[in-house]
């Protein structure tokens, strides 16, 4: 992960192109730096090409001079001068297989030697740069590009621009493909050439985006005596770094000393002047006691957070884990997938380069009677080929999931209105919901009116509709369980109801003929009856969280007490209705946090059995990068506003309606989540939750990637109620008896997990925190959909350690 030291100041050099003088002017550079009386350290992860011509080898035979001041290295090298993957494969040829890294362990090799060269800097600042091979996109040994396959380490790079011909165009291109994967580009180096001049129009250029852009004049022809060309470069040397030179490095040395304590001060004020600026969401602030208590992010890659570590070096936090030297950035897993947005991980290059693509063909564009090519393919596919298939007709693009469930109520209110003829305003006005307790669809207040009651609601808050208790999924001592409400002691029994298995309980077709499923219909039209005869509020629709109740507590809900309700609520249609209209009450399913595949399926539609008449959509939908909704409706719905009257249109909108660059990145996401679906990581978690040990003879549709052994065992502990996990999520509720959303059992608990642990290692290979967030006594992890098993493995043992300590 990124890596960020007081003493040792790291640079990464990249090349706008091959052979643009990378070696020489970073041999410059280290020199420049020693004479500042520094200790310097050179890396050249990978080499190519013979022995005698490695780069590691052209600095230490140029900077001799620095015996017992530099330290160079070289991590991976081949004999070919091909591009490095090239390599691999030719030594794989001739039968020298030395063994591939990929990513992860090219990235950890790194991070280590840089690890081991910060602890041995001396106390003042030192050095080190950091040579890649070729250009910006030259492949590693993996082929993976270097941009990409460098970005974990968040390094602050340094350019090396091209003074050849056409090179303006490979230097600024290579710098903007440096800017769209978020490296901090801190300076432009290049060589001063009088024929192309190219260092004058770069400068100008660069100067406008706040990089400075230094150029050096070029180093003497080579000379084929090695004494000669050694003499020639060491006076060429002296020149570059002497204080009158007009191409003096220590010029650029300065401003990468500045970059890097402009970056320090920058991150140890953060905390600080956050507290006095920024009002959190769902935060007290009398309970933020100090700046340690404000989580400073640096970056993000992947399933982790890079954040700022005032304490360490000093005798605060965990102590026996820091050393004056060690990096003053550590790993936190992003054990709430970024607020239950993310699907493949932070900073993905593919999603990145999908928004960059839509925003620079068009920025934003207006909507309403209008169409782009984004917004259409994203509309087609949710209607056509996604969660819409087979029920719905029409996408309406909003801005997130609590706009979007605005807009489903909505629709639904119109549509129930019209078919029974209620166009008295005020009787309108009373027109409200059935859901269940414990729903919550989003922050503004239409949809707050559509909950009960609670600590989220507001002063204006009105609730409209009635709320029934619904019976809960979960694992206790390791059996699946179906516990009731007191609501329904009159219907079910009071003691919890064990399956076999989570398949037995997810089984919908099979246990819609059981005695159970008799007992929810005379519950629900009882209710429904009672609340018909009460008369205060007319039920307009039915708005429920298929499955999983997130914001209740992670409350998975009985999926055949669901099936049930839909059912009741469609068969009290008083009238006949034509195939394919909405029937009783319009059905909404909010899948704002359950869908696109948060749960590990697109639409919860399919274990129900039965689908909605209106959906909502958002979070995962663009893979946790930028904010968009989508509301799906059916034709019924759609015909309630159609006719020649402007009045009759849903006249409801934003400003950033089918905003192009959250729907390229829709459109990216499905793309990467299909590629995903057929990896081994998903069918091997699918493969581990079917085992006949598990759930019986078949395969179930739920799984998750979270280990079903792990919940079992984990449901058993003296101090946990109950487990629950399903695709990336993983639900733990902790006995307490004041328990609620006002609980803190769960998060003090837990709290070892927010402590720096050498079990769960980030990129890079540094010790790290688990950043989890609580629902009272409930704890909540989630993970991506592309978290490596290694991560959830080490995660899932730092959790029972917490929970399993006497």
């Amino acid at each position: 992960m990124a890596q960020l030291f007081k003493h040792l100041k790291v640079h990464q050099i990249f090349g706008a192109n091959t052979d643009v003088g990378k070696t020489i002017l970073t041999t410059g550079l280290l020199r420049a730096s020693a004479s500042r009386k520094r200790r310097v350290f050179y890396l050249k992860p990978v080499s190519t090409g013979p022995l005698e011509e490695a780069d590691d080898r052209f600095v230490r035979r140029h900077l001799k001079d620095l015996a017992g001041q530099l330290s160079e290295a070289c991590l991976f090298r081949y004999d070919q001068p091909v591009s490095p993957h090239l390599a691999v494969q030719l030594s794989k040829d001739k039968g020298l297989d030395y063994g591939t890294p990929d990513d992860a362990e090219f990235v950890l090799s790194v991070s280590e030697h840089i690890q081991r060269s910060a602890h041995a800097a001396v106390e003042e600042l030192s050095d080190m740069y950091v040579e890649t091979a070729g250009g910006v996109h030259s492949p590693t040994l993996s082929g993976t590009s270097q941009a990409d396959a460098y970005r974990p380490l968040f390094l602050p790079t340094i350019l090396v621009g091209d003074a050849k011909l056409g090179g303006i165009s490979s230097t600024i291109s290579a710098y903007e493909s440096l800017l769209i994967r978020g490296f901090a580009v801190d300076a432009i180096v290049m060589f001063r050439d009088s024929y192309y001049r190219n260092w004058e129009y770069l400068s100008e250029y660069f100067a406008d985006r706040g990089v400075k852009c230094f150029s050096v004049d070029p180093p003497p022809p080579k000379d084929s005596d090695i004494a000669k060309d050694t003499s020639a470069l060491s006076d060429y040397y002296s020149g570059v770094i002497a204080p009158d030179s007009p191409s003096n490095l220590q010029a650029l040395v300065s401003e990468l000393d500045s970059r890097h304590y402009d970056r320090l001060t920058q991150l140890e004020s953060m905390s600080t002047r956050a507290m006095e600026t920024i009002w959190w969401p769902f935060v007290q602030h009398g309970l933020v006691k100090g700046p340690q208590d404000v989580m400073t992010v640096d970056s993000a890659w992947g399933d982790f957070f890079s954040t700022y570590e005032s304490n360490i070096g000093s005798s605060g936090g965990n102590a026996e884990l820091h050393h004056a030297h060690d990096t003053l950035l550590s790993p936190q897993l992003d054990g709430s997938a970024s607020w239950w947005t993310q699907a493949l991980g932070h900073s993905s290059p593919a999603l990145t380069l999908a928004a960059a693509s839509a925003a620079g063909r068009y920025g934003h564009v207006m909507f309403p009677q209008a169409v782009h090519k984004p917004a259409l393919q994203l509309a087609e596919h949710l209607v056509h080929d996604g969660p819409g298939k087979g029920w719905a007709s029409r996408a309406f693009f909003s801005d997130d999931g609590s706009t979007g469930m605005e807009i489903a109520l909505k629709m639904a209110l119109r549509a129930f209105a019209k078919r029974r003829n209620i166009s008295d305003p005020s009787e309108r006005k009373k027109l409200g919901i059935l859901g269940l307790k414990g729903s919550y669809h989003g922050d503004t207040i239409g949809s707050m009116d559509a909950c009960e009651e609670g600590v989220f609601t507001c002063e204006w808050h009105n609730a409209k509709g009635y709320w029934l208790d619904p019976p809960a999924v979960s694992l206790r001592q390791g059996t699946p369980t179906l516990s009731f409400p007191d609501s329904m002691g009159e219907y079910c029994s009071s003691e919890p109801t064990q399956y076999e298995s989570i398949a037995d309980l997810y089984d919908i077709s099979s246990r819609l003929s059981s005695s159970l499923a008799s007992q929810y219909t005379k519950y629900i039209e009882e209710k429904l009856d009672r609340i018909e005869t009460m008369g205060h509020t007319r039920i307009a629709a039915l708005v429920m969280e298929p499955l999983v109740m997130g914001v209740a507590g992670m409350v998975f809900v009985d999926p055949l007490f669901q099936r049930i309700l839909v059912d009741v609520v469609r068969a009290r249609e008083p009238s006949t209705i034509s195939a394919g209209d909405w029937s009783g009450l319009p059905v909404i399913f909010d899948e704002v946090f359950v869908g696109m595949y948060r749960l590990g399926m697109e639409s919860c539609a399919p274990v129900l059995g039965v689908t909605p008449d209106i959906s909502v959509y958002a979070k995962i939908l663009t893979g946790g990068l930028i904010p968009l909704a989508v509301t799906l409706a059916n034709n019924s719905i759609f015909q309630a506003f159609l006719s020649e009257r402007k009045e009759d249109a849903l006249l409801h909108g934003h400003s950033y309606t089918a905003h192009p660059v959250g729907c390229e990145v829709a459109n990216e996401t499905f793309k990467q989540i299909a590629i995903l679906a057929k990896s081994p990581l998903w069918q091997d978690a699918k493969t581990s939750w079917a085992t006949p040990s598990k759930v019986g003879q078949r395969e179930s549709a739920i799984w998750s990637f979270w280990g079903y052994d792990f919940i079992s065992q984990l449901s058993t502990l003296d101090v946990v109620q109950d487990v629950m996990a399903m695709g990336t999520v993983l639900a733990v509720t902790i006995r307490d008896d004041a328990g609620g959303y006002a609980s803190f059992r769960a998060q003090n608990l837990l709290a070892p997990l927010k402590t720096l642990s050498q079990d769960n290692t980030g990129p890079g290979g540094l010790p790290s925190r688990i950043h989890f967030r609580t629902l009272g006594n409930v704890a909540y992890f989630m993970s991506n959909l592309n978290t490596p098993e290694t991560v959830l493995r080490s995660t899932e043992k730092r959790i029972w350690e917490s929970l399993s300590q006497p």
